[in-house]
């Protein structure tokens, strides 16, 4: 394990590539919101330092991404809008929009879908626009090159004020979704282990998780935004202030009672 100074180093040194990466996905999935990813890959990139073995022999930057990467896949599973049935109707329509398009010899037009499935044209342009919503996989909105992100002095000192709110604000969490957070993005253990361990099912240790960082992304709007907002996410109001107390008795004490407020776009 990595002695304090050099946790902190990394963690400095590879902040840009949370912005990027938050970016750059943002850019390919934009119905995920660019601050939810920032805080996930804020999260992913601390506890990547924490679990850091540099006997392993891997460069840190290298690690670090591949939990960046891991942990916005998990974020985006767990926000998945489609439901099985709309999942169910984008595979049909897409199927057929192919078979036809293959056999036509060019782009099938969608009455010509809607004649061969029966189906009334409303429905099979809704469709398409839900395919292309979710044309962009996972795997494919997370398999990015990176090149060596350039990062300005003003909003390094802005995301080293979002990593310290965040290491308080993980240490703030209710202790069974602290554990939740250690285990999945930490620990990396399957969330199935995890739920048998616990004794709860499998679902529950996923909304766990996703309560946990809406905490988080929470605590980054109330502690690290230059306008402090009513935080919107699903988390109940009392929830969130015993939280946010926690969190600001962690806090470095300054005139206004908690850290400075800063904001960059990541």
């Amino acid at each position: 394990m990595l002695g304090h100074a050099e946790r902190n180093r990394l963690i400095e040194e590879n902040l840009p590539l949370v912005g990027y990466l938050a970016r750059d996905l943002h850019s390919r999935a934009t119905h995920v919101p660019l601050e939810e990813l920032a805080s996930v890959g804020a999260l992913a990139l601390v506890t990547a330092a924490d679990a850091f073995d540099p006997a392993l022999g891997v460069p840190f930057g290298a690690y670090a991404r591949r939990r960046i990467l891991g942990a916005f896949a998990d974020e985006m599973r767990s926000m998945d809008w489609a439901s099985r049935g709309i999942r169910k109707r984008i595979k049909e329509t897409t199927a057929v929009r192919d078979t036809l398009t293959a056999r036509l010899g060019r782009v099938a037009g969608v009455d010509e879908i809607a004649a061969t499935m029966g189906l009334p044209r409303a429905a099979v342009v809704e469709a398409l626009d839900d395919a292309a919503r979710t044309v962009t996989s996972i795997d494919d909105a997370t398999a990015l090159e990176v090149p060596s992100p350039m990062v300005l002095p003003d909003e390094a000192a802005v995301l080293r004020e979002r990593r310290d709110v965040l290491e308080r604000a993980v240490a703030a969490l209710p202790e069974r979704m602290r554990a939740i957070v250690q285990a999945v993005y930490i620990d990396e253990r399957p969330v199935k282990e995890i739920a048998a361990e616990l004794g709860v099912s499998h679902s529950a240790v996923s909304q766990q998780r996703a309560e946990a960082i809406r905490l988080l992304r929470d605590a980054l709007e109330r502690f690290a935004a230059e306008e402090q907002a009513e935080p919107i996410s699903r988390v109940s109001v009392e929830t969130r202030e015993a939280y946010f107390a926690r969190i600001t008795a962690m806090l470095p004490r300054t005139g206004r009672g908690v850290t400075p407020a800063a904001s960059v776009a990541l």
